[in-house]
């Protein structure tokens, strides 16, 4: 009877050798598999300060040209939205937001706020001051900018540069 199990064992034998070999997988490619990166969500934008000097700069840059009666000033990217005049005839410098039709003209410095009656003209709201205002050298030494808003149009937050100050010069003498 131990014929049985030694034939038993040899069946087994046998058909083990009928399995297929089995081979290790195939190399992975030579690209790497890519890893998802977690993005972080975007910040979401501050809410707009109430101070002024917070605020983003209006885009432009001072142009300064002589003029017979006095000096000119101008502000913005291609048409100006401010201009500052000397009119020395008048004694006189004169301080026009283009394209807006405001009766009130508000300046503000980092020395102080002031109000000005302004006259609607066909360039838009003007104003006039003496040339020995104290308002035009708080204009030009306020510290980087100064702002100058109208009803019903967005604020203007412009450079104190020189051009501004060369204007009240050349209406001082």
């Amino acid at each position: 009877m131990r014929i049985v199990p030694a034939a038993g064992l040899a069946a087994l034998v046998v058909l083990a050798g009928c399995v297929p070999r089995v081979d290790a997988p195939p190399p992975a490619s030579s690209r790497p598999i890519p890893v998802p990166v977690r993005t972080p969500a975007p910040t979401p934008a501050p809410p707009p300060s109430s101070d002024w000097r917070d605020w983003a700069a209006t885009p432009g840059t001072w142009r300064y040209a002589p003029d017979a009666r006095g000096g000119r000033a101008t502000f913005g990217t291609g048409s100006p939205v401010l201009t500052l005049t000397c009119d020395r005839p008048a004694n006189a410098v004169r301080l026009t937001r283009a394209g807006v039709a405001a009766t009130a003209l508000t300046i503000r410095t980092s020395t102080g706020d002031r109000i000005l009656p302004a006259q609607v003209g066909p360039s838009g709201a003007e104003a006039t001051l003496v040339p020995t205002d104290r308002l035009l050298d708080a204009m030009g030494f306020s510290r980087g900018r100064f702002v100058v808003e109208a009803a019903g149009a967005p604020p203007l937050v412009v450079p104190a540069w020189a051009e501004v100050l060369r204007v009240v010069e050349d209406c001082r003498g």
